[in-house]
């Protein structure tokens, strides 16, 4: 009888994400076992126990998730599972923090498509306001767009905590092969003067981005949007919208909204848990990956 696909599912929160399973079952996955508050401590003696306790045939139809809601901690996490490997007794991982680095892979494909059909350029020297964006999908996606070329300057309420984010987003996920940026909330009616791109990366039901700011922001191409509970997280833009130009731009800005962006981030989740289950090379899979399989569906899509 054939073993079982087998996905230890770990998060340092106290409950493992219901998206998560269903994206897992979803994607052929048989079983979906989670491991609740998790400590980073723990991820190495877990990691040890599932791949010893099957043949390397087994370790084919084995696989694990790391969830949680902290970005550097589960990229801390994925490289102690790694590291946990003992060859060829060795798995693949994924890891994607409350969804965060697909959602953000989906965004930035999503502009980067906006970026190439609607006014003919790419993410290189553009700048990039990514605004609420000190959290994980605000972080994944400013080191995404800054490693095609972008300027990206993360915006924060509290200017500390946006420069401590954004000194991370380079040195940490960056590698330190690209600069973000940071600035305060309170001075973005200055920042958004010279914006190309505005990623809205805040907590759910708050306008980031008002109408009066649209009006004066002169190159303002594209503004994206994951926030799908009203109030919209930019004004006038639809979480159904995909490239529909913005009321009021004196740019010819288009809005990308929530539920747009939600499709693409769907179906990078969906094509990274399917390719552990048929890859015969262990991987491990972060937002990088992700923005990878979102740029490919974005393409098939056109």
């Amino acid at each position: 009888m054939e073993k079982p696909f087998i996905l230890h599912m770990l998060t340092t929160a106290k409950n493992l994400s219901p998206f998560d399973v269903n994206m897992a079952m979803d994607a052929g996955w048989i079983s979906a076992v989670p491991y609740i508050n998790v400590e980073p401590s723990e991820v190495r003696g877990l990691v040890q126990d599932a791949i010893f306790s099957r043949s390397l045939k087994g370790l084919k139809r084995t696989g694990i998730f790391i969830g949680g809601r902290e970005t550097k901690q589960a990229m801390d996490m994925l490289k102690i599972a790694k590291n946990a490997m003992v060859p060829p007794f060795e798995v693949s991982v994924f890891a994607d923090p409350s969804g965060a680095f697909t959602t953000a892979a989906g965004m930035v494909a999503a502009v980067e498509k906006e970026l190439a059909d609607k006014f003919s350029t790419t993410f290189a020297g553009k700048n990039v306001l990514a605004l609420g964006g000190t959290g994980p999908v605000g972080q994944a996606a400013a080191v995404i767009a800054a490693q095609a070329g972008a300027n990206v300057r993360i915006i924060g309420r509290q200017l500390d905590r946006a420069e401590r984010t954004a000194e991370l987003c380079s040195q940490e996920f960056g590698d330190g092969k690209i600069t973000v940026t940071a600035g305060a909330d309170s001075d973005k009616a200055e920042f958004i003067e010279t914006a190309d791109v505005v990623f809205a990366t805040g907590a759910a039901g708050i306008e980031l981005l008002s109408a009066e700011l649209i009006a004066r922001a002169p190159q303002l191409k594209v503004a994206a949007d994951v926030n799908a509970v009203p109030p919209a997280g930019i004004a006038g833009v639809d979480a159904f919208d995909s490239g529909k130009a913005i009321a009021g731009s004196i740019s010819g800005a288009v809005g990308i909204g929530a539920l747009a962006i939600g499709n693409i981030k769907y179906q990078a989740q969906s094509r990274l848990l399917k390719r552990m289950l048929e890859t015969d090379t262990p991987l491990y899979l972060h937002f990088e990956h992700a923005f990878e399989v979102a740029r490919e569906f974005v393409k098939e899509s056109r």
